[in-house]
């Protein structure tokens, strides 16, 4: 496009040149932090202005560190492995906003309807290892051990 246009303004989509990760935190967090993953060269300013000009996001504080990766690894011809560095974010979501990480494979009820494929199949694994535990009137001794 060109810059100006003289009479016939053309509308114009800026994009941003970062992508952020949101990042499922390993340690607990409070619920009004948000953790995400983001390129080396965004700073604290732009996750702020980021979130809040394009999500409308309210954030109170932004903190950030870098995350320095191993060498220890090393590759068919003995070299040294190296994984990149990377720089991580802990935004602080402002006063009264909360944010819960999406639980996105929920735990199904573990009881199966009787008479089910399931069900038999439990059974069948229950018989089995009924099956095979240790005669009490053996008094300890192995089954291979004859008596």
């Amino acid at each position: 496009y060109p810059l100006y246009q003289l009479g016939n303004p053309q509308l114009r989509i800026f994009r941003t040149n970062f992508f952020m990760t949101l990042v499922r935190p390993g340690r607990e967090q409070p619920e009004n932090t948000v953790q995400f993953r983001i390129p080396m060269e965004m700073t604290k300013f732009d996750v702020k202005n980021y979130l809040q000009s394009i999500y409308s996001v309210p954030v109170a504080a932004v903190r950030t560190r870098i995350q320095y990766c191993t060498n220890k690894k090393r590759n068919h011809k003995n070299q040294r492995v190296k994984r990149p560095d990377y720089k991580v974010a802990y935004v602080q979501l402002a006063q009264g906003q909360t944010f819960k990480f999406p639980d996105i494979f929920p735990q199904k009820d573990q009881t199966p309807e009787p008479g089910s494929m399931e069900d038999i199949q439990n059974k069948f694994l229950e018989d089995e290892k009924q099956k095979q535990k240790a005669d009490p009137r053996r008094g300890g001794v192995t089954e291979w051990f004859g008596l």
